[in-house]
């Protein structure tokens, strides 16, 4: 088939997208307080920091060996979530395909502050080039993202029960227990969303709401949306409890790396707080401040680990080992990859038909005949 150029409107929606969400004065002033405190703790802790070098001089390869291959499995089940999308839009790619890209979008989103809102551009706009239709390359973006914040947050929901009443769990248990108590009022709502006079009074106070305030309407519509695009994709609910899982997986083989970066260093391993201290540093890691949230991730993952039983110097050798596998090797790795797939001839994907015929099956009614 002829190679399908990437149309111009879709190049201009993938870099309004990055323009959009480019970090302002507020947060370079923030990032650079976090360098500079960065830099002060290194300068301060300097004794630690020799300590975890002899730690890291002397790893074990073997338990290496298992942490690598613990993130190598992360990141092909973090491919897999848009992949299972993509399929449920009737695009048939390879799993090969999306793992490349989403290597590349991770190394484009560790270079760069704030990189995660280019890697998004990107993204769209390599799907775009490959076929996908806006519609359904927006809704893979926003949804692999609803699903892995999911993820996180049932990571650490479980972090917060195996960690006792020690450390930063003491603090967000009562937080865990209204946690808890919403789902279980969801779940009532849910049984009891099959009767009709009940989900007529739930749509007229819903309306309701959003008529009283502003921001309440803003948020029901952005729900709306993220809730049409996913049944867009696949309706009814159990079909999506496997990339649900597969998003869980992706932080729980990432912790797994964590875990044998411990054990392959030969110190005491914190079981009881690693998870949450993990799950707790993936929030600030999240907002990107630095490239690569360097600095944020090693001060805030340290830290936890000291609360969790591990002295300084092991903490901080923990940390680099582990950055050092799920950073800073993955990021040559994915600029090869970048380089590759934007270099790329790109066919349309004849799967992609049966995209539009389920959005022209929406809008219009069943086929006829």
């Amino acid at each position: 088939m002829p190679e399908q150029p990437e149309s111009e409107t879709a190049r201009r929606e993938g870099w309004e997208a990055a323009r959009l969400a480019r970090p302002g004065p507020v947060w370079w002033l923030g990032a650079g307080l976090l360098v500079a405190a960065a830099v002060l703790v290194a300068v301060f802790r300097r004794h630690e920091l020799a300590q975890a070098y002899h730690l890291i001089s002397r790893v074990r390869p073997g338990q290496l060996v298992v942490a690598v291959m613990c993130e190598a499995l992360s990141i092909v089940c973090f491919a897999a979530v848009p992949h299972w999308l993509l399929q449920a839009g009737g695009v048939q790619w390879s799993l090969r395909r999306m793992t490349a890209i989403t290597v590349a979008a991770n190394a484009v989103a560790g270079a760069l502050p704030g990189g995660a809102a280019f890697s998004s551009a990107w993204v769209f706009r390599q799907l775009r080039r490959r076929g996908v239709e806006q519609v359904l390359a927006v809704a893979v973006l926003v949804v692999a993202g609803a699903l892995s914040a999911l993820g996180l947050f049932v990571l650490i929901v479980a972090g917060m029960f195996t960690a006792g009443s020690a450390g930063a769990a003491a603090v967000l248990r009562p937080v865990a227990g209204v946690l808890v108590l919403a789902l279980v009022i969801g779940l009532v709502i849910l049984s009891l969303s099959r009767f009709a006079g009940f989900r007529g009074a739930v749509r007229r106070a819903w309306t309701g709401a959003g008529l009283r305030s502003r921001r309440v309407q803003q948020f029901q519509q952005a729900l709306a949306r993220l809730v049409d695009q996913a049944r867009s994709l696949q309706p009814g609910f159990r079909p999506w409890l496997r990339p649900a899982a597969l998003a869980l997986m992706n932080w729980s083989l990432d912790a797994a790396c964590l875990a044998a970066c411990v054990w392959a260093l030969g110190i005491g391993l914190p079981w009881h707080g690693l998870l949450l201290a993990y799950a707790l540093t993936q929030i600030p890691g999240s907002l990107r401040l630095t490239p690569g949230s360097l600095g944020i991730v090693e001060a805030s993952l340290s830290a936890l680990l000291v609360l969790y039983g591990l002295r300084p110097g092991p903490a901080i050798a923990a940390t680099l080992l582990y950055r050092a596998i799920s950073y800073w090797a993955l990021q040559p790795i994915g600029w090869a990859s970048w380089v590759g797939v934007t270099t790329q001839r790109c066919n349309a994907t004849p799967g992609n038909r049966r995209w539009r015929w389920r959005s022209r099956q929406r809008s219009a009614g069943p086929p006829p005949g």
